[in-house]
């Protein structure tokens, strides 16, 4: 038995067999064969057992995804059935006497150069289509394991390096009890991935892949950030213990569900939940959200082969503002960059992608797909309580021309006679400090301002959130943080507005008091935070914490601030 410690990402207690997501070693050599019709049969059989593999991953996909998110798998069927990339594999090991694993690599190789030579980029993903399948057929020749997120069908603890976005929604809540990675943080997008689909997670490890194997009896401690590898009966039968108290606890938590979220003196909030997708809506009604502060649409775009349609989006914004029922829905155009890639864009590498061309940056110059993107919400707007909010603005000409685009939409829409909502609230997302240090001006023209703490944090202290050699500073209690919240509420209010949190720090318990004392309006974070949010907001007095975060502005640490909350709460 052994412990790893790391970063709690996502609470709850997860006890089952590792799954350890890496990859594959496929290296082979060139082989000359006597036999080729076995050699031909053998490859068929790979192309058999591939492609019936990849039918059964996308009749998971379209189940826990939706048949959007599955196409893709279709694509790779189809490269499987291909006779223009069959014919010449299975020709070459007849007439060079090869063998397969050799046929397979050197025509899909050429097939690959040709497709990413061409000019048009659906041609050029072909590529990749052909990458994907050639990595699993080789898998199959040489009785190697593949692994694939989605393929999952026992329950597991997924054992990662790290989870892309596309790999985390790619995760089957019903088999997948848990995860640890070696690197990320509470930040990180797997973190915020693994809060939303309520599985637990450690993240941070550092080396779990070097110390867990396939079939490892696993325990993953969210509320800990601890890892327990083969552990004892006795420790499994105390972790048994603590799943079940964790449990109970939720089981409490859940009487809550249909309350309000009002503070001891009676000062009421709004408790919203961020999502990455429609299926995300049932945790946020099941865990009694008020509202969606942040839906994440770049879940849309990412694990395919090409943008979404206008008519893709204009369903998946309809399904949450119906599922909504006329609460709030803040939808957050497209933010992709930074860490969060779409390969069929090919965008040029940065060297400081988080501070290079992503988000509204990307948007206000790829007009077609903003324009697309503002459209299909426009559209789907007469669904539901609608409210628009740009990522990543940095000055107000970038909000002034952003509104304007989606001004110029809205009258094509409606001169074409398409029925468009009265009032659209549109907002920012304050997350760089000029956005912050300039919230008076820009509460003159904007609806709402919704603070992205994670990022607003890293660029304030101007220290990468994914760089662990710089974690310690991530401090969402620092009290230069504290005051950037405050002018942004302040400015708000001044204007009649109001102004909510998306960030991390929004679920925070150590946070929510100060947020309260600050006068923060709408608190946006997991699902399954807000219960466990709402529970500690209606023992806090308001009048209390504003005495608090007073004195935690004239505070000189993070370290400082905790201490005070602490002792004013009994946290």
């Amino acid at each position: 038995m052994s412990l790893l410690k790391g970063i709690a990402a996502s609470s709850g207690i997860a006890i089952a067999k590792a799954y350890c997501l890496v990859e594959p070693d496929l290296s082979f050599s060139k082989k000359k064969i006597e036999d080729s019709a076995t050699e031909v049969a053998r490859f068929q059989s790979a192309l058999a057992t591939s492609k019936s593999e990849l039918e059964a991953i996308r009749d998971v996909a379209e189940k826990e995804l939706g048949a959007d998110d599955a196409a893709i798998f279709n694509a790779h069927v189809l490269v499987l059935t291909d006779p223009e990339l069959i014919g010449p594999i299975e020709e070459k090991i007849k007439t060079d006497q090869v063998n397969a694993e050799f046929a397979l690599k050197e025509m899909s190789d050429m097939f690959i150069t040709m497709f990413e030579q061409m000019d048009n980029a659906y041609m050029q993903e072909r590529a990749a289509d052909i990458r994907d399948v050639t990595k699993r057929l080789l898998s199959h020749l040489l009785g190697v394991k593949i692994v694939n997120p989605s393929m999952i069908s026992e329950e597991v603890v997924v054992i990662a390096e790290d989870l892309t976005p596309s790999d985390t929604a790619q995760l089957n809540r019903q088999f997948v009890k848990g995860f640890t990675t070696d690197i990320g943080g509470r930040t990180s997008h797997s973190a915020i991935m693994a809060r939303s689909l309520e599985i637990p997670a450690v993240v941070g490890t550092q080396e779990s892949t070097k110390l867990i194997q396939d079939g490892d009896l696993v325990i993953v401690d969210g509320l800990n950030g601890e890892i327990h590898i083969n552990p004892s009966a006795e420790v499994v039968a105390d972790y048994k213990n603590k799943q079940q108290q964790f449990e109970q606890q939720k089981v409490e938590w859940a009487k809550l569900v249909n309350e309000k979220t009002i503070t001891a003196d009676g000062h009421q909030v709004e408790l919203a939940a961020n999502i990455g997708t429609p299926e995300d809506l049932v945790g946020v009604v099941n865990n009694g959200g008020e509202a969606v502060g942040l839906y994440r649409t770049e879940f849309l775009y990412m694990g395919k082969d090409q943008l979404p349609t206008e008519e893709e989006q204009f369903e998946a914004y309809k399904k949450v503002l119906q599922g909504m029922a006329g609460k709030p829905v803040v939808v957050r155009t497209l933010d992709i960059g930074g860490d969060k890639e779409l390969s069929y864009l090919q965008l040029p590498e940065e060297m400081n992608p988080f501070l290079g061309f992503r988000a509204i940056r990307l948007c206000l110059e790829e007009q077609d797909i903003f324009r697309t993107q503002l459209r299909a919400l426009l559209r789907a707007s007469t669904f539901g309580n609608l409210k628009i909010m740009f990522p990543m603005i940095a000055t107000l000409g970038e909000f002034r021309q952003a509104k304007a685009i989606l001004e110029e939409e809205k009258q094509e829409l409606l001169a074409a006679g398409t029925e468009i909502a009265e009032h659209i609230e549109v907002g920012i997302m304050v997350e760089i400090p000029s956005t912050a240090v300039q919230a008076d001006v820009f509460a003159k023209e904007v609806d709402f301002f919704s603070i992205g703490t994670n990022d607003l944090i890293q660029y304030t202290f101007a220290a990468d959130r994914m760089n662990e050699r710089v974690s310690y500073l991530y401090q969402p209690y620092n009290p230069a943080i504290l005051r950037l919240v405050k002018m942004v509420i302040d400015a708000a209010h001044k204007e009649g507005k109001w102004a909510g949190m998306c960030g991390e720090m929004a679920g925070d318990e150590i946070a929510v008091p100060l947020l309260i004392g600050l006068g923060l309006d709408e608190f946006s974070m997991s699902a399954t935070s807000i219960l466990p949010a709402r529970a500690q907001i209606k023992k806090l007095k308001k009048s209390d914490m504003v005495e608090l975060v007073n004195e935690a502005l004239q505070m000189g640490t993070a370290e400082e601030v905790v201490q005070a909350v602490k002792e004013r709460t009994g946290l």
